[in-house]
């Protein structure tokens, strides 16, 4: 990718939750123009506390990013045959690339199974497993950003 792709406009927002017994349950994190990496973790289980993290990314790692979403070809496919959100949850992506921009809502995915019953089940699995990378590529980031618990 070239200087002229760096300069486009970037944006991916994810966001999975529920409202359930323990309140609003939710993970979210946000790729923003400027560089900074927001990610949210609200588990109210036994009292927890919300976890939020910021950090900003060096122009590589978003580049990293903006490979991954563009090699996934998400920006093809469409949500109107996914499974609508449900008590059980919902996910939305929005992603802005250059001139491009997406928004999907769906419910949560359980397992592959969910998603081969689904009556979009390639572009489905296209969304499933670029949620998966998003997430590893996020938590290798804050990982290595913060220490979870310092000696």
């Amino acid at each position: 990718m070239g200087s002229e792709e760096e300069n486009n406009e970037f944006y991916l927002r994810y966001y999975v939750g529920h409202k359930g017994k323990f309140g609003h349950e939710f993970l979210e994190f946000e790729f923003r123009p400027d560089g900074k990496l927001r990610y949210a973790n609200n588990s109210n289980y036994k009292n927890d506390t919300i976890i939020r993290k910021e950090v900003y990314l060096t122009p590589a790692v978003l580049r990293e990013c903006r490979r991954i979403i563009a090699e996934s070809e998400i920006m093809k496919e469409d949500d109107n045959n996914w499974p609508e959100p449900d008590r059980v949850g919902r996910q939305e992506l929005e992603i802005v690339m250059g001139n491009e921009h997406i928004s999907f809502t769906t419910s949560k995915i359980g397992s592959l199974v969910d998603v081969q019953s689904s009556a979009d089940p390639e572009g489905l699995r296209i969304f499933y497993y670029l949620v998966q990378d998003l997430k590893c590529f996020v938590f290798s980031l804050i990982s290595l950003h913060f220490k979870i618990k310092p000696i």
